[in-house]
């Protein structure tokens, strides 16, 4: 099975993507240009991509609507969620959900972008 190298996400302003991603996730800019800004996750790159650019690679799909509800969950493993969950409000980002223990053995914190793209933060019940 191939591994998944890259994950682009639409995002309607690459500034305020950068300040968040980098507050986020306390991670440099991997690459950068005019429309687009990558942050790599151990060996997964994440493309922030600006709105205006993704009828060229999903066409004829549509983008679809910021304010339509999240349609995924990209969950990060971290050692301890809650430590996780405490560098982010320093940070000045909120938390949609959490630190719960989930029934299926993880602890986890959901966290969204400005753009709606929905975070977590998870760690086995130790």
């Amino acid at each position: 099975m191939p591994a998944i190298s890259a994950i682009t996400l639409f995002v309607d302003d690459l500034a305020l993507a950068r300040d968040w991603y980098s507050r986020a996730f306390g991670l440099a800019e991997h690459f950068s240009d005019d429309v687009s800004l990558v942050f790599l996750f151990e060996t997964v790159m994440v493309n922030l991509l600006q709105i205006s650019e993704a009828p060229e690679l999903i066409a004829p799909a549509s983008v679809g609507s910021h304010g339509a509800g999240a349609r995924a969950v990209y969950t990060l493993t971290v050692p301890d969620v809650d430590a996780s969950v405490e560098r982010l409000v320093a940070a000045g980002i909120g938390v949609l959900n959490g630190p719960v223990d989930r029934p299926w053995g993880v602890r986890t914190a959901a966290f969204a972008d400005p753009f709606g793209h929905v975070w977590e933060f998870a760690a086995p019940i130790v």
